[in-house]
């Protein structure tokens, strides 16, 4: 077991300053951008993401049944993650007009579909545990 901590961890140092390395060759406009993204991303976050998030919990936690609560966090969580991801595909920004195979899908749709499906579960998950609450009646 240590020896695969060791090698892992080597790997890690390893990996870490070859990343490094492949920053430093950038050029100083390259390095100023991408530090503005890293600050951009963290004040997002931690501005308005953060508290928004914890505000809607807050009010979801006061205002849903004990057994909905933990399906629609996760519902939540997942339809989040799932915009977060297709931005780029369902706004097209890598698409080009001589080349028909890139984003060749409709995108749009099929998020939308894959949002059904986890709302789908959630509604699911939520009956489970009304049906498993239901006292049950001896004849």
């Amino acid at each position: 077991m240590t020896a695969i901590r060791i090698l892992l961890g080597l790997a890690g140092i390893w990996l870490a300053w070859y990343g490094i390395d492949l920053v430093l060759e950038q050029d100083p406009a390259s390095l100023m951008s991408t530090a503005g993204w890293f600050v951009g991303g963290i004040l997002l976050h931690d501005a308005i993401l953060a508290p928004v998030c914890a505000v809607v919990a807050l009010l979801a936690r006061r205002l849903l049944p004990d057994g909905w609560w933990a399906s629609i966090v996760w519902g939540g969580l997942c339809t989040v993650t799932l915009l977060l991801v297709a931005v780029p595909v369902v706004q097209r920004s890598g698409a080009v007009a001589g080349n028909p195979t890139i984003l060749d899908r409709d995108y749009p749709v099929g998020l939308l579909v894959v949002i059904a499906v986890v709302w789908a579960f959630v509604g699911l998950d939520i009956t489970r545990r009304h049906v498993r609450r239901k006292p049950q009646r001896q004849l």
